[in-house]
């Protein structure tokens, strides 16, 4: 009865779609209609018409911060695998990246150009549109700093612009509301290229020995809460608490960054699940302290 209600719309979608292989944790079910627009107009079309029927719909993007239940997830997955989306703009001038680009991809570019402000993300695997969606960011700077204006459409098709000015950028936030983010501009400043270039490296190794990156995870499961007006870190109260290791079925806090959960090959997106309500109980209990997640749970 879905798949009937885009026959008419040319998008290419397909029903019943495992979202496992599109996630890092490489678990979870499937998608009801996994939809692939190929250009702004079909997404604004798609969007009308989920909205006109009540019909759910989540955007996937890179996939890294993020659990899909085992049971799936019901209504569309919109995925910006088109051209159109994953596009970029890199010059003095103009930078500029469609929803869909890799970050990672975009930090390497910008730097090798001369253009500094995106090279404290090195390291942070993200699509573009996640990234802005999430404030993507860590010790070393945040996406928000850097972005001059959005190209947004909200759930019922409409295309419009977030510029700077009107923009809110927080810790792991955006006062983004729209339901879909198109295209990031980006405010940079010439910097010498291959300074830009060792700084990428230096942040990219830094992380690459301090978190446990080859293995399945969502990166930081855990936001750093806010404790008397300063953040503390996630990873050190889990630490603290005794909870290094800790595992339930096929997954377990890491060993190596407390506030990684790993999902070893066979492990469930309920087992990911019942690691991370555990820990969040016993900092709790322990702490006091309410652990928000930074991990993105579908449905």
């Amino acid at each position: 009865m879905l798949e009937s209600l885009f026959a008419d719309l040319n998008i290419r979608h397909e029903v019943n779609v495992p979202l496992a292989p599109y996630t890092w944790y490489g678990v979870g079910g499937p998608a009801q209609v996994l939809a692939h627009p190929a250009s702004v107009q079909q997404l604004s079309t798609l969007a009308a018409r989920c909205h006109e029927n009540a019909i759910p719909v989540h955007v996937l993007g890179s996939g890294a911060n993020l659990l899909v239940r085992d049971e799936g997830v019901p209504g569309v997955v919109v995925m910006f695998d088109a051209p159109q989306f994953r596009n970029a703009d890199v010059t003095p001038g103009r930078v500029c990246a469609g929803a869909g680009y890799d970050l990672s991809r975009l930090v390497l570019q910008t730097a090798k150009a001369g253009l500094a402000g995106l090279e404290c993300l090195a390291g942070i695997p993200a699509s573009i549109g996640g990234a802005v969606r999430m404030n993507a960011g860590g010790i070393y700077g945040e996406i928000g700093q850097s972005i001059r204006r959005v190209q947004v459409m909200d759930a019922t098709g409409q295309v419009y612009y977030r510029d700077r000015d009107d923009l809110v950028f927080s810790y792991r936030k955006t006062n983004i509301v729209a339901r879909y983010i198109l295209e990031v501009e980006f405010d940079l400043t010439e910097d010498d290229p291959d300074d830009l270039v060792k700084r990428v490296k230096e942040i990219f190794l830094y992380k690459k020995n301090s978190q446990p990156l080859a293995q399945n995870s969502a990166g930081c499961a855990f936001r750093n809460p806010l404790v008397n007006e300063e953040r503390v870190s996630a990873g050190k109260l889990i630490d603290r608490a005794g909870l290094k290791g800790y595992r339930q079925g096929g997954a377990q806090v890491s060993t190596h960054h407390a506030n990684f959960i790993l999902a070893d090959p066979g492990a469930t997106a309920a087992d990911v699940l019942a690691v991370l309500e555990h820990v969040e109980q016993v900092v709790l209990d322990r702490f006091g302290i309410q652990l928000e997640r930074e991990v993105v749970v579908w449905p």
